[in-house]
C-alpha cells in the first residue's frame, strides 16, 4: 500500500495529490492511504455554490485569512487551519454500486479507535447545526470527525477532516460564512481532539489514524512535500 506523507507546496497541487491517489487506484488497482494538514483554506462543497450567498461567503472566508477553494466532492463548507487533519483512503473496487455504506463504517471505526488509543473517545452522530452536517460523524463535546466519499467505476476515495486542535478559530471564521450561506450553524457545536482532553499536536494523531487505515498491509512511503 502506498503511504503518502506530507502536503505540496500549494494549496492546488495538493489538491493534485489526493486526485491522483483516486486515479491510480483505479487505474493500477493500487491502495493508498494519505494523513496530513492541508494548507488554511476555506473549502466549500458543490451544493454551497448553488446558494445565493455564495460569492459573499467566499469574500468572508478571504477577508478573514482562509482562501475560498471548492472541493468535488458534496457536502458543505469545511475549515482547514494550517494544523486541521484530513485522510484519505483510495480503494480500488469492482462495482460502484456495492460497498458505499461498509466503507463508510469502516472508515468511521477505524478513525474512532485510532482516537481512542491516544485517549480520545468520540461516538456516532453530531450535535445539531453542525459544520458540514453529515450522517458519517465522530464527536466528544462538539463534532470532531466528518467523513466524506467519492467513487468512480474503479475507485473509491473515502476521506474525511479531524479537528485537531483551533476549535474557536475554525468556529469563528465558519460562523459568518455559514450566515452569508443562510445555513444553520453552531459555534459550540465545533469540537476538537484537545478540546476532548486529547493531543494538540496534528502529528502523533496523524499517525495514529494512519496506522489504523494501513492496518497490517505492506506499506511504500511517498514524500509529496520533497523538493525536486
Amino acid at each position: 500500500m502506498r503511504v503518502l506523507r506530507g502536503r505540496a507546496a500549494s494549496i492546488e497541487a495538493d489538491r493534485q495529490v489526493t486526485a491522483g491517489m483516486l486515479d491510480t487506484a483505479g487505474e493500477e488497482r493500487e491502495p493508498a492511504v494519505r494523513v496530513w494538514t492541508p494548507h488554511r483554506q476555506l473549502a466549500f462543497g458543490r451544493r454551497d455554490s448553488n446558494e445565493a450567498g455564495y460569492r459573499r461567503a467566499r469574500r468572508v472566508a478571504a477577508e478573514r485569512g482562509f482562501p475560498p477553494v471548492e472541493r468535488s466532492v458534496g457536502g458543505r463548507a469545511v475549515a482547514y487551519t494550517g494544523r486541521t487533519l484530513a485522510f484519505a483512503h483510495a480503494i480500488p473496487i469492482e462495482d460502484p454500486r456495492e460497498g458505499l455504506n461498509a466503507r463508510y463504517d469502516g472508515a468511521s471505526e477505524r478513525v474512532r479507535r485510532a482516537l481512542s488509543d491516544i485517549g480520545v473517545d468520540v461516538t456516532p452522530g453530531e450535535p445539531p447545526d453542525s459544520f458540514c452536517p453529515g450522517t458519517h460523524s465522530l464527536s466528544s463535546d462538539g463534532k470532531v470527525v466528518g467523513i466524506a466519499q467519492r467513487v468512480t467505476s474503479r475507485a473509491a476515495l473515502v476521506s474525511g477532516i479531524v479537528v485537531v486542535a483551533d476549535h474557536g478559530t475554525i468556529a469563528g471564521v465558519l460562523g459568518p460564512v455559514y450566515d452569508a450561506l443562510s445555513i444553520p450553524f453552531d459555534p459550540r457545536s465545533v469540537g476538537s481532539v484537545a478540546r476532548a482532553g486529547g493531543q494538540s499536536d496534528p502529528e502523533p494523531v496523524a499517525r495514529a489514524i494512519e496506522g489504523e487505515l494501513v492496518g497490517d498491509a505492506r506499506t511504500e512511503i511517498e514524500r509529496v512535500d520533497r523538493k525536486p
